[in-house]
């Protein structure tokens, strides 16, 4: 393309983003440098005879001036940084062990040390009131909570609702205040090239916004959250950033900053961002309080991949293939099967089964879903009911003892509800880890949440109580068979030592 077709393009794009107030004059001060760029002639013609060095330089003060400050002035006061803290105790790794306890007395590691632990982090209010979204991993086990506005203004918050899941948090802020809310816009409508700015406290150095464009949707990144649906983007976003917003051009908020890819720990133009309309289905939860609750279809699903497509007959990769499906769930009643293949919710596209479980979640619950379906070959569109996963066996959740040799862990017994809590098939039974306290038994055990415990010295378990009375015998030895992803692991206690191996 010439020179000259390429600094209109150029010229375009920046007039594009100027401030809606100015949008008018703009837009005539767009149609007034064209027409003198192409001397009031057709583009192809224009292309055709323009010289292939031509440059153009501005020819006003309001085209060198072109900026994103009009956006930043209506965001920025929506954003803050979040300072959260917390007492760490820290002790010798070998205190409490019989085995150095023989030899150097309970005294002879010295006395526990106190340090203060601290994370930095960014927020986005999301209301006048002085709600606040952030992420979950920037609060997470924390005790104390400030925020600080641009202005200089800091204040306490509390905690209203945290989300592992999809690692969100909402905080509220403790008091009586009227702050800047910032619009919360449709992630589904972002598209790959659309101008973004990032705005945070990356590194603790105080608000800084960047710039970029979208340069992926829908992208999978495993170890962030448990959906592993993100924007992408290279506007800059480093430590710091987490929890901070990511904004569209007409100021509104558009994803929260979450996680970098990153070799060196720095920004390479690899940053991730939750939807917005993620953050829409954590504030819905966060008004009443309770923890959030998603749709279960009793179905499972995996990516289909080329293996996949070519076995079943698809042209492409496309979709979530059903693995199995729960006896009596909503997506048995709604007819679909193992092997059908889910390429739309609601008439937006799905590609993986990450994006089925995030479309499904921000559908909503108690509101029924289009699935379009691709089984045997034949596309079909069936409705399944949203709904949440019931308990049909009494959780009867328990913490094991400090003295148990999986003490500090909390068990609870396997339903549905339980299993989409940990990200569990939906057919499992059992007994399962919901959290390992830190330093416990049941932690130098290598144990983990969403373990499920199936023997404990031979004897199967399932239920708490089984597992509690069992534990509760005073032996030196113990073995224990751990289901964890489908595989099954043997832990072996003697005494101080421990053993993991595959079975």
């Amino acid at each position: 393309m010439p020179h000259l077709v390429r600094l209109t393009l150029v010229l375009a794009l920046s007039l594009a983003v100027a401030a809606p107030a100015a949008a008018e004059e703009s837009g005539g001060l767009l149609r007034g440098t064209l027409g003198k760029l192409l001397g009031d002639r057709p583009l192809a013609e224009a292309q055709e005879d323009a010289p292939a060095a031509a440059q153009v330089v501005p020819e006003s003060r309001e085209q060198v001036q072109l900026s994103f400050a009009p956006i930043v002035r209506k965001v920025a006061k929506s954003v803050v940084n979040v300072y959260a803290a917390r007492n760490v105790v820290e002790r010798s790794p070998f205190a409490g062990d019989p085995f150095f306890e023989r030899f150097f007395g309970p005294e002879g590691f010295g006395l526990p040390r106190q340090r203060r632990q601290q994370s930095l982090g960014s927020g986005v209010i999301v209301s006048a009131e002085g709600v606040i979204v952030t992420n979950n991993h920037v609060i997470e086990n924390m005790d104390e909570i400030k925020v600080a506005l641009t202005d200089g203004r800091e204040f306490e918050c509390e905690v209203v609702l945290r989300d592992a899941k999809s690692d969100l948090a909402v905080l509220k802020v403790s008091a009586d205040v009227r702050l800047e809310p910032i619009e919360i816009g449709d992630s589904d409508q972002v598209e790959v090239g659309d101008l973004v700015l990032a705005i945070g406290n990356p590194f603790g150095v105080g608000q800084t916004v960047t710039s970029g464009i979208v340069s992926a949707v829908s992208r999978s990144l495993r170890g962030v959250n448990d959906y592993g649906y993100f924007i992408q983007t290279d506007a800059a976003i480093n430590r710091g950033n987490s929890g901070g917003a990511l904004v569209d051009m007409n100021g509104r908020l558009i994803g929260i900053n979450t996680a970098i890819f990153s070799p060196s720990g720095g920004s390479v133009g690899l940053g991730y961002a939750i939807p917005a309309n993620m953050t829409k289905v954590i504030l819905r939860s966060a008004r009443t309080g309770d923890a959030v609750v998603r749709p279960w279809l009793g179905a499972d699903f995996q990516t289909v991949n080329a293996e996949i497509a070519e076995s079943i007959g698809l042209e492409r990769p496309i979709g979530a293939i059903v693995t199995s499906v729960v006896d009596k769930g909503p997506a048995a009643a709604a007819g679909l099967a193992a092997g059908d293949v889910v390429v739309e919710v609601n008439g937006q596209s799905v590609d993986s089964a990450d994006m089925l479980g995030y479309r499904l979640d921000t559908a909503g619950l108690d509101t029924r879903a289009e699935l379009t379906v691709i089984s045997r070959g034949e596309r079909r569109t069936i409705e399944v009911k949203l709904e949440p996963a019931p308990e049909t066996v009494p959780r009867e959740e328990i913490e094991l003892p400090a003295q148990s040799p999986l003490g500090g862990l909390r068990v609870a017994n396997l339903s549905p509800a339980v299993a989409v809590e940990l990200g569990l098939p939906g057919d499992k039974t059992g007994v399962a880890a919901l959290s390992v306290a830190r330093n416990s038994p049941a932690d130098a055990g290598r144990m983990r949440p969403g373990d499920i415990i199936r023997q404990v010295n031979g004897v199967d378990i399932t239920s708490t109580r089984d597992l509690e009375r069992i534990l509760s015998r005073r032996l030196r030895t113990w073995q224990f068979v751990v289901e964890r992803e489908g595989r099954f692991l043997i832990i072996e206690r003697d005494g101080p030592l421990i053993r993991q191996f595959l079975r």
